[in-house]
């Protein structure tokens, strides 16, 4: 499944295709939400053993539930699944929600060749 259809679960990241090093919003307006929950974790985890896994208390903003996650420098691929305090969880149907990580120059390397160049 791809980010874009994701949005029908109410779940979306900005940037949309982040990068390691970046910051990136994730917000949350899905089932749990919509069954009336009023506190919600994201676990989040990157590449397909989940490594570094943590997880993140969401805050109301609106009409959805948002948070920020710094992306590591070794990451493959950004997995969100989410909870609420009941334990109930939204792991869209067992898939998790996977995320492409740009797979562009590091910016340390860019922001390192830039200051050389100066």
């Amino acid at each position: 499944m791809t980010e874009i259809e994701y949005v029908n679960n109410g779940v979306t990241i900005s940037p949309a295709i982040p990068s390691p090093y970046d910051d990136v919003e994730l917000s949350y307006s899905g089932l749990l939400i919509q069954s009336g929950a009023t506190e919600v974790y994201a676990h989040i985890g990157f590449g397909d053993t989940w490594a570094n896994s943590s997880e993140y208390k969401l805050e109301k903003s609106g009409h959805q539930y948002k948070t920020k996650i710094y992306i590591p420098s070794n990451a493959e691929n950004l997995n969100v699944c989410f909870k609420d305090a009941a334990d109930n969880w939204d792991n869209n149907s067992g898939t998790n929600y996977s995320f492409v990580l740009s797979v562009g120059e590091r910016k340390d390397y860019m922001l390192s060749n830039t200051f050389e160049r100066l």
